[in-house]
């Protein structure tokens, strides 16, 4: 059985109201933790950096806004599934991201098909690795931490 799903999408570095440029973003979801996915930027003259944050959050992200602390995820318009804003927030500094919703969704729904929603604790291995999920989430939390710094 296949434990991961891997896709790169373009995305905009919204830099300000005048400057944004795409870049590529690896998303990458792996069934060893069923509750998280991960955002890889690959910025230009930049190491790339890896954010990961729930799945459940990037999926209700693409249809009303929601995120409490570090990462915000909101529909740029609710009346239409078209892009997706992701905003990004390390201390003082924040990063905002613009998605199209089809490829976000494309890839959802491959995660879906290797982990249903709400049957990530029925993996397995899930309880047993657990300390080991959280343990790597918060040093990539810490590497982006001091990557910012």
């Amino acid at each position: 059985m296949r434990e991961s799903v891997q896709a790169e999408v373009m995305m905009s570095f919204l830099v300000s109201e005048e400057l944004s440029f795409r870049i590529p973003v690896e998303l990458r979801y792996d069934a060893r933790d069923p509750y998280a996915v991960r955002l890889t930027f690959h910025l230009p003259g930049d190491a790339p950096v890896t954010w990961a944050f729930g799945r459940e959050l990037l999926l209700d992200g693409i249809n009303k806004p929601c995120g409490d602390g570090d990462v915000h995820i909101a529909p740029t318009s609710p009346e239409e599934l078209s892009d997706v804003h992701i905003r990004l927030q390390v201390g003082g500094d924040r990063a905002l991201f613009r998605a199209g919703a089809a490829p976000l969704v494309a890839f959802l729904d491959r995660t879906d098909r290797l982990v249903p929603l709400g049957q990530e604790r029925s993996t397995g291995d899930f309880e047993e690795h657990l300390d080991e999920a959280l343990g790597r989430i918060l040093a990539e939390s810490k590497q982006n931490e001091q990557n910012a710094g």
